[in-house]
């Protein structure tokens, strides 16, 4: 454990990036390919905390504007998440990796409800914890979610794969010129608007001091480099960091 500068760290993964290249729903060759990122470093004895969220399926705020409403349309939301989530323990577990998932809403049925001091403890066995359900609560992102879960069980990263390799001045899809920032400071993030998260989990992060990586989860190896400190990304530090 020694070559990675993390030892307990949060990802945040996407409900879009399991759809791979369907329209819908979960491919799975996406959560297979990310077993294969992460049980290298599980089996070394990184803790690992997952953060999933749903727009593969439902998103509250889409139904909103077609006239749900929106409270309603985040709970449908939430309970997406709930389906990545054992869609992701399934496959982790196919490949020999203990994990568990945990709801922020009741369903005893189908995994454990979020008790902070038990998932600290699954992670201290060696166990993945998935938290589904965001927050429990509608109105707040999967992004909020991983913020607070992240500062919740102490994690020391709080990792964001996305489809770009770090944060940008600018969309470089559409901005081939953007600069990439290596480190940006939370303030400068919210100040300029930029979509790494929404502006409350940013916040969050930002008052626990907790670190942002943003990074691309396509590449093979990025996971084990991320965690080995190698500039993969961008990071999102306090002022006197950056």
């Amino acid at each position: 454990m020694s070559t990675y500068k993390y030892q307990r760290v949060l990802l945040k993964l996407s409900g879009e990036a399991l759809m791979g290249d369907q329209a819908f729903g979960i491919d799975p060759k996406v959560p297979q390919r990310l077993a294969e990122e992460i049980k290298p470093v599980w089996e070394d004895g990184v803790q690992v905390a997952v953060v999933v969220g749903g727009g593969n399926i439902f998103r509250g705020i889409q139904g909103a504007a077609a006239g749900m409403d929106r409270a309603q349309g985040d709970n449908m939301g939430m309970l997406a998440t709930v389906i990545n989530a054992l869609s992701l323990q399934d496959c982790f577990e196919r490949n020999g990796m203990d994990c568990r998932v945990m709801s922020a809403i009741e369903m005893h049925q189908v995994c454990e409800t979020y008790i902070r001091r038990r998932a600290i403890r699954h992670l201290e066995k060696g166990r993945i914890v998935i938290f589904a359900a965001g927050t429990g609560n509608p109105y707040f992102t999967t992004d909020t979610a991983a913020a607070l879960r992240a500062c919740e069980i102490g994690a020391e990263v709080l990792m964001k794969a996305t489809k770009v390799d770090g944060i940008y001045d600018a969309d470089p899809v559409t901005h081939p010129e953007a600069t990439k920032f290596d480190t940006i400071t939370y303030k400068e993030v919210l100040a300029r608007d930029l979509k790494v998260m929404d502006a409350t989990a940013t916040a969050l992060c930002h008052d626990n001091k907790m670190p942002i990586m943003v990074f691309d989860m396509g590449q093979d190896g990025v996971f084990m480099s991320a965690l080995a400190g190698e500039n993969v990304g961008t990071t999102v530090v306090e002022e006197e960091q950056a």
